[in-house]
């Protein structure tokens, strides 16, 4: 295998080619140093409110100690259902405080994504905001929790949180009415407070999280991350981004968290890092209301590193008041989840300054494989170099190592990969090779300097927004409606999303019409999977086997 490691002779000064964990015995190690060596700086500010680390080390705590009321069991998993508020991080760090695994839900979900999520997981708490109870109301008959923990936009924020439930609950009307048993997260935070927190014993090897992915299969799978596996993508980041940072005189990083923190980009590369740093956390709640972020980011001139996608990047650019915005203190942009796209990256750097270093990385991974140096001058175009302690070879689809230059699947070793799919072992064996490297499923190109390509994405993937959508899962869904014979799914190319998902379907029912499919897959699937274009025709391409040719309709 690949031990020449080109990418090394090229590591800005000062990088370590590998990373250290001795000093660690799990992720909640670095959260609590920090929260000793700088109690009185805020953490986080949300809503217009500021949380010092002081503050965020006793609610999570409290909340850690409640959970050890519920009587679960150690490695017990705690679903956490949240945009970018406080609750978010006081309950995912209570969990990992208390010994549990946090099961990262996406709060776009419909009841149907969030029932196979608590179910295949084996959720036995989870924690919610009232905006989605709604969804949750659908299936809470099937999911079979201990105990639901039902949180309000406000309920961390004082007399001013009183005046955002007023607003989301009666003018804004942000929240549905729904009835089931729980608790209020200011109940449970009493209540654990009265227990007292009793520190587990957490080791490397307990898992931290389920990250749900999509697989090839279509079937939505649990990456199983350990806190060796966090811990060490924290570090890697932090030793990478330290030549870019060195010589900058801030006393405190201040940390754009525009990204949702329940997807492993922002969870990794915001949260904990910023947190590892000391640093401030901006909570954006809902970047997709681009007049209120660029508001945001008016009000915030002092942020320092601003992870983003390229759709995120592109809305901005294009919108005129953005001119109003000045960074002056920007000192990384980071873009990944999606490939950037060239345009976009020249004129963001025109505008602020600062080029975007591209990175990549999956959930599998914790997520960061590969970025850019924050030294770099434009943008490259290249996803940049292995991070320390990480190994990337080029595979043909036997398994067979190619040489530099050749297109392959990207395949990854590195303490930062999960230690395999929830309950899915097949799974594991089908995705991680006998010596340990992770198949991406991403075809690439490593360059004799080290620099990797992304060049197409294997089988029949489609990337919306930086977010995978399977077409098995999207066809499942569209088979289901009365009066469809059959259908394919496939990527199409889009300006803004980079690809949008395209639906054929063969009717059975010649009134069947796109309103109504559209209508069915908004209730079954969050907005990203839904086709935005479906095309009806008479019959589908099919191999001699009967099986449906999706490279045949892409190529139409």
């Amino acid at each position: 295998m690949n031990s020449a490691k080109p990418w090394l002779k090229n590591y800005p000064e000062g990088v370590p080619h590998e990373i250290d964990l001795s000093h660690y015995s799990s992720l909640v190690e670095i959260f609590e140093e920090s929260f000793k060596r700088y109690p009185n700086r805020n953490v986080l500010e949300s809503m217009g409110k500021t949380l010092t680390y002081r503050e965020l080390d006793r609610l999570s705590k409290d909340f850690a100690a409640y959970l050890q009321t519920q009587g679960l069991e150690p490695g017990a998993r705690v679903a956490i259902m949240f945009p970018n508020v406080t609750e978010y991080l006081v309950s995912m760090l209570g969990t990992l405080r208390a010994g549990f695994v946090v099961v990262n839900v996406n709060p776009l979900y419909t009841p149907r994504e969030l029932e196979h999520q608590l179910k295949d997981s084996g959720a036995e708490v989870l924690v919610i905001l009232e905006n989605f109870c709604h969804i949750y109301q659908q299936i809470a008959d099937q999911a079979q929790l201990k105990q639901v923990i039902v949180s309000s936009l406000g309920e961390l924020l004082g007399i001013k949180g009183l005046v955002i439930n007023f607003v989301a609950r009666h003018i804004k009307k942000l929240v549905a009415p729904w009835d089931f048993s729980c608790v209020r997260l200011n109940e449970a935070l009493k209540l654990g407070k009265e227990h007292s927190f009793s520190k587990p014993r957490i080791g490397l090897d307990n898992i931290a999280f389920l990250q749900y992915t999509g697989g090839t299969t279509g079937i939505s799978k649990g990456a199983i991350l350990l806190h060796r596996n966090i811990l060490a993508n924290v570090i890697q980041i932090e030793t990478w981004l330290e030549p870019g940072l060195k010589d900058a005189k801030v006393e405190q990083l201040v940390f754009l968290c525009a990204l949702p923190l329940t997807h492993i980009f922002a969870l990794t590369a915001c949260a904990l890092l910023g947190m590892r740093k000391g640093g401030l956390l901006i909570l954006v709640p809902n970047p997709r209301d681009i007049s209120g972020f660029i508001k945001m980011l008016i009000k915030h001139p002092n942020i320092n590193i601003f992870p983003g996608v390229n759709t995120l990047f592109h809305a901005l650019i294009h919108r005129p008041e953005f001119l109003h915005v000045k960074l002056p203190n920007l000192l990384v942009t980071i873009g990944g989840g999606m490939a950037v796209q060239k345009k976009t990256a020249d004129l963001w750097q025109k505008l602020t300054g600062i080029p975007i270093a591209q990175g990549y990385g999956l959930s599998e991974t914790s997520p960061v494989v590969c970025v850019n140096t924050p030294l770099v001058n434009s943008f490259n175009g290249t996803i940049g170099m292995p991070v320390p302690s990480t190994d990337v070879i080029i595979l043909d689809d036997d398994g067979v190592e190619l040489p530099n230059g050749t297109p392959g699947e990207i395949c990854i070793k590195g303490p930062q990969v999960m230690a395999g799919y929830w309950n899915q072992a097949e799974e594991t064996k089908r995705f991680i090779t006998v010596d340990g490297f992770f198949k991406s499923g991403d075809i690439g190109i490593l360059d004799d300097e080290g620099f990797i390509t992304i060049v197409d994405r294997k089988k029949d993937m489609i990337v919306v927004a930086g977010f995978k959508v399977f077409p098995n899962e999207v066809e499942e869904v569209i088979s289901q409606i009365p009066g469809v014979r059959e259908c394919a799914v496939i990527g199409a190319s889009h300006r803004k999303l980079g690809e949008i998902v395209k639906a054929y379907i063969v009717k059975d029912d010649k009134h069947l019409t796109e309103a109504q499919v559209i209508q069915f897959c908004k209730e079954q699937m969050t907005s990203y999977k839904r086709p935005r274009k479906i095309i009806f025709v008479h019959d589908l391409p099919k191999s001699n086997v009967g099986k449906i040719l999706r490279r045949e309709l892409r190529a139409l």
